[in-house]
């Protein structure tokens, strides 16, 4: 397993102006609750926008000598996953910035809110991917999971044999180890898959000595969401796994912030289309 622990600062300023690491921090987290404020309002507006499921556009016409596979120096299609009672509109802002940057294929799985087990949801999300792949004659995707979209993804590419189609999977501010906030939600029975220990998230700590997917996970220290914060972070001794600690922003904010995004595209990136994920230096920096 190689863990990288690199920060996003967004408030660098926040303790030269303040007298103490205290003001600096209050400061921080008051600013990082009014972006989630914000960002809600926001998304709330967009939602309904988000609710029906993503049209598939077919893929171009192979060559009249019938090869299907994507270009050498093609990027590999990208599907992203939203999170608990959530929709594909999430992910405007994200989708925006990787097109912008050269991702030709960009494409979103809506899963039901009314979707009661993890396992199935990675069904699901199985099916989508092989189809994706035999629609664009790529070998091997990559996704970007917000929250239980990157569990679910995480439980299809290490328990559902999805490594095989799934180069890179990206994770923002997703309860690996489980989260216990809002206890009160525990009727609903995929919450209850999200709690530390459930048989779920045990089912993920079982050996993967043969998977060839190379996890990323983006964590921020001010994400009320995660309890601990650090369940947002992968560890696991058989997978390659990279962890990226996000400053100054919370939950909500991790699929919109233009850093993040940055941080996403430079992970994307740094794979050769159609081999595995190579290692990030340990020095990785997002500006």
């Amino acid at each position: 397993m190689k863990v990288t622990r690199a920060a996003l600062p967004f408030l660098p300023l926040c303790e030269r102006l303040l007298p103490g690491r205290l003001a600096g921090l209050s400061v921080a987290l008051l600013k990082a609750t009014a972006l989630e404020i914000a960002i809600l309002a926001g998304h709330l507006l967009l939602y309904p926008s988000g609710i029906t499921q993503e049209r598939r556009v077919p893929a171009p016409a192979p060559p009249a000598d019938g090869a299907a596979q994507l270009p050498a120096q093609a990027k590999p299609p990208v599907l992203l996953l939203h999170g608990f009672i959530d929709n594909r509109s999430v992910f405007v802002l994200l989708r925006r910035s990787l097109a912008q940057h050269g991702r030709q294929r960009i494409e979103s799985l809506n899963y039901s809110p009314l979707t009661r087990d993890i396992r199935a949801a990675a069904e699901l999300l199985g099916r989508r991917v092989e189809e994706l792949c035999e629609r664009t004659g790529a070998e091997r995707i990559d996704i970007v999971g917000h929250s239980l979209g990157g569990l679910i993804a995480r439980y299809y590419v290490q328990r559902l044999g999805g490594d095989t189609h799934v180069r890179t999977l990206v994770t923002l501010g997703t309860p690996h180890s489980g989260t216990r906030v809002v206890p009160f939600a525990d009727a609903h029975p995929i919450v209850r898959q999200m709690r530390p220990g459930s048989p779920v998230l045990e089912e993920l700590t079982a050996p993967a000595p043969d998977c060839r997917t190379h996890f990323v996970s983006f964590w921020s220290d001010l994400d009320h969401v995660m309890d601990p914060l650090e369940t947002a972070c992968i560890d696991h001794p058989d997978l390659m796994a990279e962890n990226v600690r996000v400053t100054g922003i919370g939950h909500l904010a991790l699929p919109v912030h233009p850093a993040v995004a940055n941080g996403v595209r430079q992970v994307l990136d740094t794979a050769r289309p159609g081999e595995p994920s190579a290692e990030h230096n340990d020095d990785l920096t997002v500006a």
